[in-house]
């Protein structure tokens, strides 16, 4: 967390060194950073190719008919021209043939691929109950929870619609299981509560008779309305501060304990490397940058519970680390990893989930935000021991990319916060710690801190990976495990 302004800055996590600097592509203002820099190796990419094969057909002129008074001989079988024909209809129905294949299939025009250009399933079989995708991936996304009031919402392949699931004949049981489905334990499971809701496009109901032990999707059926609510539902305690943040911050500040329960530090031999934020008590959101050097899990602890790092001495072992399939460490795409620990928090006052954003919760640009971690202050200056907080300013895309600030290095899987003014920013040791805002009383997950240039500097504001863009991967990751 950095409310100076640095010249030659450089974004260096202690224990972390490149080589040569920052990666080439990025030279703008100073030599770009990220948080941390990391010994990184370039991917070496094998493009296969397949040249197409032109094949030219010729034919013979045809024989002139014999004339008047000529003498003719015995009619000879033109054997060559009908196997000419036939070899010439046998390539037309194959051109055909591939044609209708590749439009069909391949680009699966009648239905859904499970992958890009992977197998193509027709709609029935999406969100059938039924695994047909190899990954499973066709019934992987088919619920999800709606706004700041998280509202169940099922997806039904007959209309290509959200709609809402009505409460009609709904318990607790059905509420664990479809929890269990988008990717949280039956453990960390709430409760379920009716609301109140318009839905011009109709509801989701269960059939009469429905078993919350059999696969959910096929036990509902379309309806106009809906007699009592729609579901809503609390899949485990998230997004609750036990202490309000200074509302008069204007460069970064030390929190208060409870404050961002959700914050932790993630350490190797007791050093503080990088942030993280808590989604669920086995499992903790944080940026794939931070383990391209040291990527067994086995060495990493993570520590929550407190604001002070010396006084957090037993931390968490960490049973596995995904990285996102498609990190980029030159433009710093998909910069976004979890960390699946060995065994849950314990959850308590000072160690709380975040609520990961449902979609439609409110993070437009504009929005008013807050980070927090154990970063450095200054631009290569010492790291804090108590957790500090700063608000910043959620920018548009476009202002994002702009030439005066990040010059179009800004992509959909991220955005950019701060101040352009300058004076507040993430810096060193902030990687992968949270930028969250609060909606309906709620604290929500929108960012992990990823990358930026020097600390807090004018029109230079940090960029965090975009959470909502990556919310099907992380409840797959989940529900994988």
């Amino acid at each position: 967390m950095s409310n100076n302004q640095g010249i030659e800055s450089a974004y260096d996590n202690k224990g972390f060194q490149h080589d040569n600097g920052r990666p080439p592509p990025y030279n703008q203002e100073g030599q770009q950073q990220i948080y941390p820099p990391l010994f990184q190796e370039t991917p070496n990419y094998v493009a296969v190719t397949s040249a197409p094969v032109n094949t030219q057909f010729t034919t013979a002129p045809s024989p002139l008919p014999p004339t008047i008074g000529q003498k003719q001989g015995k009619k000879k079988c033109p054997w060559s021209y009908i196997v000419c024909a036939v070899l010439c209809v046998l390539l037309v129905l194959a051109v055909i043939g591939t044609l209708l294949w590749y439009f069909l299939v391949h680009q699966c025009l009648l239905g859904k691929s499970c992958r890009p250009g992977g197998k193509c399933l027709s709609l029935s079989q999406w969100c059938d109950g039924t695994r047909d995708c190899p990954q499973g991936e066709d019934e992987t996304h088919c619920l999800r929870l709606k706004g700041a009031d998280s509202i169940l919402e099922s997806y039904t392949t007959d209309s290509d619609m959200w709609l809402p699931v009505c409460a009609d004949s709904w318990n607790n049981d059905f509420g664990r299981t479809v929890c269990e489905q988008i990717g949280y334990m039956s453990q960390d499971y709430v409760a379920y509560s009716k609301i109140s809701t318009s839905s011009p496009n109709g509801y989701m109901k269960l059939q009469y008779g429905s078993n919350p032990d059999f696969p959910f999707q096929p036990q509902l059926f379309y309806s106009a309305s809906c007699y009592s609510a729609a579901v809503a539902l609390t899949c485990v305690e998230c997004g609750k501060s036990s202490a309000a943040p200074n509302s008069r911050i204007v460069g970064g500040t030390e929190a208060k304990s409870g404050a961002w329960p959700w914050q932790v530090s993630l350490q190797i031999n007791g050093q503080h490397l990088c942030g993280g934020s808590i989604i669920s008590p086995y499992w903790i959101l944080s940026a794939a940058h931070c383990f391209q050097r040291y990527n067994n899990a086995y060495q990493w602890r993570v520590y929550a519970g407190g604001v002070s790092l010396r006084s957090m001495t037993s931390g968490k072992s960490v049973q596995k680390i995904i990285n996102h399939e498609n990190y980029d460490p030159d433009t710093h795409d998909n910069d976004i990893a979890l960390l699946r620990l060995t065994s849950p928090l314990t959850l308590s006052s000072t160690v709380k989930p975040v609520c990961l954003p449902n979609a439609g919760v409110n993070l437009a640009a504009e929005r008013q935000a807050w980070i927090t971690g154990w970063g450095s202050l200054r631009v290569s200056g010492p790291t804090p021991d108590r957790l500090n907080q700063a608000q910043v300013t959620i920018y548009s895309e476009e202002t994002c990319n702009r030439q005066s600030v990040l010059n179009g290095k800004v992509t959909e899987t991220m955005f950019c916060a701060g101040k352009l003014a300058g004076g507040v920013d993430t810096c060193q040791g902030d990687s992968g710690g949270p930028l969250v805002v609060k909606e309906g009383n709620l604290w929500w997950l929108a960012g992990d801190t990823s990358w930026g240039y020097g600390c807090a500097l004018r029109n230079k504001p940090g960029v965090y990976g975009n959470v909502t863009y990556f919310l099907n991967w992380v409840y797959g990751q989940m529900q994988n495990d």
